[in-house]
């Protein structure tokens, strides 16, 4: 028996066109998570939802169905957000593209939808690239379970400021010393820099630079090592 749902807050990440007049929308919603559903018509030069089915608008949405395929019966674009631009643009497509490849489909996170309007808010509004997409991607591991723990280390000792720590898939943070320590500066990250990230807020450049290096380590390693295609034009453009 088919299911209509009330409206519901609710981001486009992406939409492929469906024979000749529908599109199959990926919607990310508040309440049940990513859900797929066909908007029948939206192609049609008329159809009311041809306008208001955009990226990185807010809407509201209404779908029926209970299977993997919903039918969109409704869609409403609540307004008051201008969408980023330039460098920014394509950071928010990086922001979906993690949604789609990390989050399962009928999996809802509101913490992690809340953090993803935030983010788009604030690219949006011109704020450094850089924290707003670190505080994102923290917060997607701590939402989908893989965000190593910043307080303390693998052996069970609170992490220090003043030391320096490498991540290790499945035991997270191991001290460094004289015995562990790696040639490569990169492949370690300092105590300061695990508070700043659990803060979201970076105090230096080389802080920056390390969360960078740690969020991507571990995305990659979640990702099987698969690239993320909006992140290699961002390397590519110096920009990230």
């Amino acid at each position: 028996m088919a299911t209509n749902r009330t409206q519901e807050p609710a981001w486009l990440l992406h939409a492929t066109p469906y024979r000749e007049t529908s599109l199959i929308v990926d919607l990310f919603t508040r309440e049940h998570g990513r859900i797929a559903a066909v908007a029948k018509g939206a192609k049609r030069p008329r159809s009311t939802l041809r306008a208001v089915l955009l990226q990185f608008q807010p809407l509201l949405v209404a779908y029926a169905g209970q299977r993997e395929l919903r039918t969109l019966t409704g869609a409403e674009w609540t307004g008051g957000l201008a969408a980023p631009q330039g460098d920014a643009l394509l950071c928010a497509f990086y922001l979906n593209e993690l949604l789609m490849r990390l989050v399962p489909r009928e999996d809802p996170h509101p913490p992690l939808f809340d953090a993803y309007a935030e983010s788009i808010a604030r690219l949006a509004a011109g704020e450094a690239l850089d924290e707003t997409l670190r505080r994102f991607e923290w917060q997607l591991l701590r939402e989908i379970g893989y965000a190593p723990d910043l307080e303390r280390d693998a052996g069970g000792r609170p992490i220090e400021a003043a030391r320096r720590y490498r991540w290790s898939p499945g035991d997270g943070f191991v001290a460094e010393d004289a015995d562990n320590a790696v040639a490569d500066g990169d492949a370690s990250v300092s105590g300061a820099t695990l508070g700043e990230l659990a803060s979201g807020r970076f105090g230096s450049a080389a802080g920056r630079q390390q969360a960078k290096y740690l969020t991507r380590a571990i995305l990659s390693h979640h990702l099987d090592g698969a690239p993320l295609n909006t992140r290699q034009i961002l390397i590519d453009l110096h920009k990230l």
